[in-house]
């Protein structure tokens, strides 16, 4: 099957083409009143705070229909004043000092990532087997996810699997999105015709999950009363109980629909860009080692402690910036006044506009030269650079950064991605000694790519066995070995 992982890397393969052809234009126009634009300045603008310039139909197609309803979500909603109604009493739950508190869910879900890795592939009779990692990290995404919004795991590390299908339909999901997105009207023709629902399972599969654990939620509450869960379905629930005008049944159904479709898939992702470009270059990898061996840190390392490393810090910017999870056109409705381009021309009234973040982020004017390499050290201040032109290069690079999106509209849900980014991966680094295997097709690396895993000592520190420190793999081939340790494949090879 053609996924959606591969339609979304032709896309921004695309884009990128487009842009290195087109660059003098600063847009192309890949689509009847479409226009793509690369020049950097007009993020702030397309993508400002006050949300003058609305989501296109591109986003209806990622609401969902339950029933005869089809029920909108912050993220489908092209209303600015549904969108700030909705976001309204939950605000708060996606703050980061709110998530802190959920750190113990997250510890929980890693322990048991480690624990299905140690045993599966790297001690005792299966010391040596292949391990996916393309699937075993979006298999603990979606259950952080579960953690935090239902408050179980959905089961996909205990089953080792994709057990009920659930993940498969998520990527078909995606993949319609993407595909009917470019004409959304076939949507009503399509996943929400009102006679007969024709083609893929579009959104109507995870919201019917969701609406199925309301109800039995509300069943035990009617049966129970207060529960003590400690989840954001709970918070969810109880808003709605409290008050039903500010979060009506279907808000409560849309707000678990978007935790669940977009906290998985896209979180998977970033934690596979970061172990192949780190790996992929034994400079990085042996830098960032020294850093986190030296921090001394206990594991599950705490958020706290991981955003405070500068280096782990720089190489999750700059993973997340060379492959973003999204290699689609972020789509905006131009208002009334138009929009006036740097060379005169104007974009009229109603035109669809829009950044692709591959193409923004590797935009030499904010990113140097050397954007489309991955450099983390692009993120921390040069030797004879000023602290005053370190700040203002940051600041500049960290507005140009569409990884979330930005603007009014930006995703509500990054602040889970990111924590439970630095927790997973800071804690793998320090757990498991790794090497990647094939690294001659990016494309197939992300997703399939081979590492040699050896397990630490219990402290988690001891890197004996490493190669010596002048002793740099040649292509980052040559595997681990280590007396008395046993190693295994961590990522499976390419196909």
């Amino acid at each position: 099957m053609f996924s959606v992982g591969v339609y979304l890397q032709i896309a921004a393969s695309l884009a990128v083409t487009f842009l290195s052809i087109f660059i003098w234009t600063y847009l192309t126009s890949p689509g009847p009143n479409l226009v793509s634009l690369s020049d950097p300045k007009l993020v702030r603008t397309v993508y400002n705070t006050r949300g003058d310039y609305l989501k296109s139909k591109f986003y209806d197609v990622n609401s969902a229909k339950v029933g005869h309803e089809i029920i909108y979500n912050v993220f489908s909603t092209r209303s600015n004043k549904a969108h700030a109604h909705a976001i309204r009493p939950i605000r708060k739950l996606f703050t980061l000092s709110s998530l802190l508190k959920t750190e113990p869910l997250i510890d929980a879900t890693i322990q048991t990532l480690l624990s299905k890795i140690d045993s599966n592939f790297v001690l005792g009779e299966n010391s040596g087997k292949t391990c996916k990692m393309d699937n075993w990290l979006p298999f603990f995404a979606w259950d952080v996810i579960g953690r935090l919004t239902f408050g179980v795991p959905m089961g996909y590390l205990d089953n080792g699997c994709d057990f009920d299908g659930s993940q498969r339909s998520g990527e078909e999901t995606f993949f319609y999105f993407a595909c009917v997105g470019q004409i959304p009207e076939l949507d009503y023709f399509l996943a929400k015709n009102p006679v007969w629902r024709i083609g893929p399972p579009a959104f109507n599969g995870p919201a019917i999950l969701c609406a199925q654990r309301v109800a039995e939620r509300q069943k035990e509450f009617e049966i129970e009363g207060e529960a003590a869960h400690k989840d954001m379905l709970e918070d969810f629930m109880r808003i709605n109980r409290e008050d039903p005008g500010i979060m009506d049944d279907n808000a409560v159904v849309g707000a678990l629909i978007v935790n669940v479709l977009a906290g998985g898939d896209t979180t998977g992702i970033l934690l596979c860009a970061i172990i192949y470009y780190v790996l992929k270059d034994q400079s990085v990898y042996r830098k960032l080692m020294e850093e986190l061996d030296a921090a001394n840190l206990p594991c599950p390392v705490s958020y706290t402690s991981a955003e405070k490393l500068p280096y782990f810090d720089a190489v999750v910017k700059e993973a997340a910036r060379m492959h973003p999870g999204v290699g689609l056109i972020l789509e905006r409705v131009v208002p009334a006044e138009g929009l006036t381009l740097e060379d005169g021309r104007v974009l009229s009234p109603g035109t669809i506009v829009g950044m692709n973040a591959w193409v923004i982020h590797q935009n030499k004017e904010i990113f140097g030269d050397d954007a489309a390499s991955f450099n983390p050290e692009r993120w921390l201040r040069g030797e004879a650079e000023t602290e005053e032109g370190y700040q203002a290069r940051l600041s500049m690079m960290k507005s140009h950064d569409l990884t979330f999106g930005a603007g009014k509209r930006v995703c509500m849900g990054r602040s889970v991605s990111i924590l439970e980014t630095y927790k997973v991966m800071s804690t793998l680094f320090l757990t498991y000694e790794a090497d990647l295997q094939d690294v001659q097709r990016k494309s197939e690396a992300l997703q399939n790519s081979v590492a040699e895993m050896s397990k630490t000592n219990n402290d988690h520190r001891d890197l004996l066995g490493k190669p010596p420190m002048d002793d740099p793999y040649e292509n980052g081939s040559r595997p681990l070995t280590a007396a008395g340790k046993q190693t295994a494949d961590w990522l499976s090879p390419a196909k």
